[in-house]
């Protein structure tokens, strides 16, 4: 267990330490996940490596088009909403303090507050100008850890299967079914969580923009693309997106439509915790709600929301591996049952 637990810890600290690299690598997993099906498609009618140029410039096609249409929907409007987001959170206090609180907030207070937090902004405007230079780097590192991770894509998509033969090749021959399982089984968890949260988003956002659409909430498919950011968040991020949208429709059309936004989008949460969940992703993510969030809160603090987003699924991932490994197969030297027969199938499509 000490053991164990070291290697662990190794492995986080080494993460840590290339932190750039992890994140090119995951998104490029992610993003293999996701694409594979669409080259394996392509690659019936033609060769391999156009399939996969193909496949990653439908994705392009597909994201830039959404970008661009919300970006055409925000363009124009951004000032109305944020005029309408803050008249949404004026009303909201307005709506606090006429209810009954211990708790008195006169208006000279909420001015003195204010004018305290100018005052900070004023003295401290260096520090902040500093940490918005170090944003700017950190966009360029963004941009350089999507083009290392689209890199690492091309070549999984192409080549994955020979690159995963090269590896096995270097492993002892009396281990390598053991590691063939276990890959087989992570890779198989890892590919259809993302496949499966990556529909599950799709629905939701599709879902929420109609909703907000029919009630008539302003800027609906910028909101709905909030949704779909936020079902990649478990737990936190559906409620967020909620929040925002409920403010907006609360400034816009009034409490009641307010009221019905929140139902509505928590209709769609419980219609993706008990239907969209299971009918998707079935049993290749069974993780137990409490591990979820005690993952969630883990990486959270670990690495912000970058920690959050990466959590669950490394945790699936390592189970999965752990579940295979306790089931060598037979001709490993140490007994067990077979590989199940569609591990040569799920190697192939790595």
């Amino acid at each position: 267990m000490i053991v164990l637990l070291a290697a662990v810890a190794t492995v986080f600290w080494l993460t840590w330490q290339v932190q750039i690299v992890f994140v090119a690598v995951f998104l490029a997993l992610v993003f293999t996940a996701v694409l594979n099906p669409i080259t394996a498609l392509y690659g019936r009618v033609m060769p391999r490596p156009l399939a996969t140029a193909l496949a990653i410039l439908s994705g392009v096609v597909v994201v830039g088009g959404l970008l661009t249409y919300v970006i055409a929907s925000v363009a124009g409007q951004w000032e109305r909403l944020a005029i309408q987001f803050s008249s949404g959170v004026d009303r909201l206090v307005a709506l606090i303090e006429s209810l009954p609180s211990p708790f008195e907030v006169e208006i000279t207070q909420r001015s003195q507050w204010l004018g305290d937090m100018s005052g900070w902004v004023r003295q401290n405007s260096e520090e902040l100008a500093a940490r918005a230079a170090e944003g700017a780097g950190s966009v360029v590192e963004a941009l350089a850890t999507l083009a290392l991770a689209i890199f690492c894509t091309v070549f999984f998509l192409a080549s994955g299967t020979a690159m995963w033969r090269w590896f096995l090749s270097q492993i002892p021959a009396v281990h390598r079914e053991s590691w063939r399982q276990a890959a087989g089984a992570g890779w198989q968890t890892f590919s259809g969580y993302t496949r499966g949260t990556v529909l599950i988003a799709l629905t939701n956002g599709t879902l929420a923009g109609i909703f907000l659409a029919i009630l008539g909430v302003p800027l609906s498919a910028p909101l709905a693309v909030l949704v779909f950011i936020g079902t990649f968040i478990p737990i936190v991020g559906a409620p967020l997106a909620m929040i925002i949208a409920a403010v907006v429709a609360l400034a816009a059309e009034g409490p009641l439509t307010a009221l019905f936004v929140i139902i509505g989008i928590a209709g769609i949460g419980q219609l993706e915790g008990h239907v969209l969940q299971p009918l998707i992703m079935g049993r290749e993510v069974s993780l137990h709600p409490v591990v979820v969030a005690l993952a969630i809160t883990t990486g959270t603090l670990v690495s912000g929301v970058l920690g959050a987003v990466v959590a669950v699924p490394l945790v699936a991932v390592a189970w999965a591996v752990f579940t295979a490994l306790r089931h060598p197969p037979a001709g490993d030297g140490v007994g067990g049952r077979q590989p199940p027969p569609e591990a040569d199938h799920i190697d192939t499509d790595t």
